[in-house]
């Protein structure tokens, strides 16, 4: 099948806003539930997940307005901290998101956070994208294929069409419940992440289109 899409995560993907993220949850489950909280217990539990699923994971015993209320308090917590300086982009990430676009590659960015849109528009990659799909458009988070499927069709495109670039295990295996061809992005050496990508490599700067085109030949 020839490869023509690819679906981009966006947190810790195209951006850094993961230290962003482990602090605001830090900050809840430490400082309100008083729960031990460090980034193995991050990438286990809530990361790649929508907000609510990552609080019932680590407080399976709340009640939905407790969730809810938890959930409000992690994004308040979030945005200050997003709000307050700049955002760190991964230059391997843009590149490659330049190349595609040169090959008339059809683009989506599709994340399970609802500060998407906000965090593009910081970096001026909202037009890149025909389709965003985000925390907003879906109703089952990863490791369940939704979100991606989703950026597929507003893509017209199907998922063996597509290419996925993620960096969480959950969304790894999201992307192959999808039927599509996942790369998986190892920032913190966690091979064990990332057995079921078709590719895993440390950083985007070690893909380019014809790395992708390969892919879709084997």
């Amino acid at each position: 099948m020839a490869f023509r899409g690819a679906i981009f995560d966006l947190d810790g993907v195209i951006v850094d806003t993961v230290p962003l993220h482990f602090a605001a949850w830090k900050r809840l489950f430490e400082g309100t539930f008083n729960i031990p909280f460090d980034m193995k217990t991050y990438e286990d539990k809530v990361d790649g997940k929508p907000r609510l699923d990552g609080i019932r994971a680590m407080l399976p015993n709340l009640s939905e307005e407790e969730v809810v209320k938890a959930g409000d308090f992690k994004q308040s917590y979030y945005l200050e901290l997003l709000r307050s300086g700049k955002i760190k982009k991964f230059d391997g990430a843009f590149r490659l998101i330049r190349e595609l676009l040169k090959h008339s590659i059809l683009m989506a960015a599709a994340s399970s956070s609802k500060n998407t849109k906000e965090i593009l528009a910081k970096v001026n990659l909202t037009d890149d994208f025909i389709a965003i799909i985000d925390g907003y458009d879906i109703k089952h988070g990863k490791p369940h294929p939704e979100i991606f499927l989703k950026a597929a069709k507003a893509l017209q495109l199907k998922a063996k069409e597509c290419v996925v670039f993620e960096d969480s295990m959950a969304g790894v295996e999201a992307a192959k419940r999808g039927g599509f061809i996942c790369v998986g992005i190892d920032r913190h050496n966690r091979p064990d992440n990332y057995k079921l990508a078709d590719l895993h490599v440390p950083d985007l700067k070690h893909v380019n289109y014809v790395v992708l085109k390969k892919l879709f030949g084997k």
